[in-house]
């Protein structure tokens, strides 16, 4: 974690100073209240901060503090049936939190956290057998039309160890865990990604169909 302090204001554009061993497209907390920016670049010990919120206010001096993470999306059950803006702030919380205006600082996790959803194992998949990065483990039915295929992060692969029985679980609670070059994985629900990664596939399929939703 580095903490530098604001150097210049300019629009949602932050300068910090003091800012050495961060990385660029880190996520920093900018300000006394803590808005939510990202690196856009660096100059020496200097760096130049997109903030997503408004910055009227913020003055010189004031903290900067890196999270060590990169700007990331929350991709699991919980997802298709709420609203989000640009940087996944959930907007129905924010409203049931603050009222119907989202308040400069507001932090809540993006997927629900104390929402259980029924997890159904695969069928044939054993303890003990390999698993590589995409496998499908299970699935959670979200909606009538939305089926979340749960599946091994693409970075990880190894021997299943455990694999949960059906049931209701939240998206914090393991699943299953896989033994990774010599130490245990847990796997959840959901996967935390980076925005600007793009997700792996074996293969890319072409629509064949519209989906006709009747909005823009």
């Amino acid at each position: 974690m580095v903490k530098g302090r604001i150097y210049r204001v300019s629009g949602p554009l932050v300068v910090a100073e003091g800012m050495s061993g961060s990385m660029m497209y880190e996520v920093v907390e900018v300000g006394n209240e803590r808005l939510i920016g990202e690196i856009i670049g660096i100059h020496g010990d200097k760096a130049y901060i997109q903030v997503y919120e408004d910055t009227t206010g913020l003055t010189i001096g004031e903290p900067v503090v890196s999270t060590g993470e990169l700007l990331s999306a929350e991709l699991g059950p919980g997802l298709i049936s709420s609203i989000f803006d640009g940087i996944q702030r959930p907007l129905p919380a924010i409203e049931a939190l603050v009222g119907p205006f989202v308040r400069r600082g507001v932090k809540l996790p993006a997927l629900r956290r104390d929402v259980k959803w029924h997890f159904k194992p695969r069928e044939g998949l054993k303890e003990g057998g390999d698993v590589s990065g995409g496998a499908i483990i299970g699935e959670v039915k979200e909606s009538p039309l939305i089926t979340h295929k749960i599946m091994v992060p693409p970075n990880a692969h190894g021997r299943l160890l455990w694999l949960a029985k059906e049931g209701n679980y939240t998206i914090e609670e393991p699943i299953a865990t896989i033994e990774h070059e010599g130490r245990k994985v847990d796997i959840k629900l959901y996967q935390k990604w980076p925005v600007r990664k793009p997700r792996p596939y074996k293969a890319k399929l072409n629509p064949e169909e519209p989906l006709i939703t009747g909005i823009r």
